[in-house]
């Protein structure tokens, strides 16, 4: 395959020129070069030819592009999903049908658990950088993930062995000691 020039050492390249465009956009930026660059990749294997490469080894045909936004912690990314002519191509690094990334999903998980309603999770999400924010529907398809993994766990059996035990209880009364009032 010819080598092609990487869009993240594109954009290295960039801010060592330029240095007022190091800010914060700028991890959120090279992180959408990242996993673009990881995209095409992952596409042209799949293809067994780079973009414009002519090979023996072609199955297929690059067919344009679909664009995918990710909600991460770094901000909104956007992708471009290669197309094919025929058949189909969606990359192992992404979920199919999923907008919100791992930490993303923790951040969601545990502001719910904390006792944050559905309505003040699309708020933290919206501070956390992803302009769009998320939907209730989706906040409550992650908590009831969260439940049914907490009601197995509550509900699993218990009989595989045995747990040794001690049961103590105490009470403690106020009495009266050399004119004072202590609890015993």
């Amino acid at each position: 395959m010819p080598e092609n020039k990487s869009a993240v050492s594109t954009l290295i390249q960039e801010v060592l020129a330029d240095p007022d465009l190091a800010h914060d956009d700028v991890f959120r930026r090279l992180l959408q070069a990242g996993l673009q660059d990881l995209v095409d990749a992952e596409a042209s294997a799949v293809i067994g030819a780079g973009r414009y490469e002519r090979t023996e080894r072609r199955t297929n045909r690059r067919n344009g592009t679909r664009a995918k936004r990710l909600a991460t912690t770094a901000g909104e990314v956007d992708l471009a999903i290669p197309k094919l002519r025929t058949g189909s191509f969606f990359p192992s690094l992404l979920s199919p049908r999923k907008r919100v990334d791992k930490a993303l999903y923790a951040v969601i998980c545990t502001a719910w658990i904390e006792g944050v309603s559905t309505r003040k999770v699309d708020d933290l999400v919206k501070a956390l950088g992803n302009e769009s924010g998320i939907s209730k529907a989706t906040v409550s398809r992650v908590c009831k993930d969260i439940d049914e993994g907490v009601h197995e766990f509550l509900s699993r059996p218990l009989d595989h062995t045995w747990f040794p035990y001690l049961f103590v209880d105490a009470t403690y009364v106020d009495v009266r000691l050399g004119h004072r009032v202590v609890s015993q």
